[in-house]
């Protein structure tokens, strides 16, 4: 069976924004064999504290269109659809495999939840044609809803 080898650090590692992908090989690699002085620590730092960023918004965004999902299917029941009832399946999967992978993101399902209510709102309202004023002024759904797989409003 063949594999594929890992690629060989060069003399001066390859720069951050001539070859990302390259760069992270290579950062792998100097990390794997304990090479710290010849890191990229600047970069390195950025790119990690991304990566956090980057889960934590994904987070918010699928609590967004969750949310935004649940109010179509309460305040349009009779246009309730499959596809509609698939996003929030779906919204919630990939929330639960998010907390499973990371559980200290399990402190931020409210904050997140009551964050991106009013953008739900106006989101439902755009896409309904309903009036912002008929939502609830505040997230009328508890933490264990939004996490619930079979509640849907």
């Amino acid at each position: 069976m063949n594999q594929i080898a890992p690629s060989p650090i060069s003399a001066e590692p390859v720069g951050y924004e001539r070859d990302f992908a390259l760069w992270i090989d290579e950062q792998t690699e100097l990390l794997r064999s304990k090479d710290f002085e010849r890191l990229d620590l600047i970069n390195l730092v950025e790119e990690i504290e991304d990566m956090g960023n980057n889960l934590k918004h994904e987070l918010h965004s699928r609590f967004e269109v969750l949310i935004l999902h649940l109010l179509k299917c309460e305040f349009q029941p009779a246009r309730k659809s499959s596809s509609w009832i698939g996003t929030i399946g779906e919204q919630r999967s990939q929330i639960m495999k998010r907390l499973k992978q990371s559980p200290s993101l399990n402190r931020l399902v409210d904050e997140y939840a009551h964050e991106c209510y009013r953008t739900a709102v106006i989101r439902a309202a755009q896409t309904t044609g309903l009036a912002k004023e008929i939502f609830p002024h505040e997230l009328p759904y508890t933490r264990e809803q939004l996490l619930d797989m079979d509640f849907i409003s």
